[in-house]
């Protein structure tokens, strides 16, 4: 895992926070698998996920960054982002919260 080389803001951020269901039932193979198909569209910029193993599968954090509000439009209206959305719904996620947003200024710190 490494953290998202991004461009010069500003370009557009979309945070989802889950609490999954118990058991795996397919779900790491699918998040690959959409990773993959969401670095393939218009406009996507990068990712990076992490979560806790506390509980359940604890709390997970994903966050996906993109050039446009359009091109997060576009995402969300895969046909195959749709299927798998809905197999979340129906078995993999507890609760999850989507945050879309503008990221205006961004830094960082890189040792040598």
């Amino acid at each position: 895992m490494t953290i998202a080389a991004t461009p010069a803001p500003p370009y557009y951020a979309v945070i989802f926070t889950s609490l999954r269901t118990a058991g795996d039932n397919g779900y790491a193979r699918m998040a690959e698998a959409m990773e993959a198909l969401a670095r393939t569209q218009p406009g996507f910029l990068g990712i990076e996920s992490a979560r806790e193993e506390l509980g359940r599968d604890g709390l997970g954090i994903t966050v996906s960054y993109w050039e446009s509000p359009e091109a997060i439009t576009a995402w969300k209206a895969n046909a195959q982002h749709l299927v798998v959305q809905q197999r979340g719904r129906d078995t993999w996620y507890e609760e999850f919260k989507v945050r879309i947003c503008r990221v205006e200024r961004d830094y960082g710190f890189a040792r040598e």
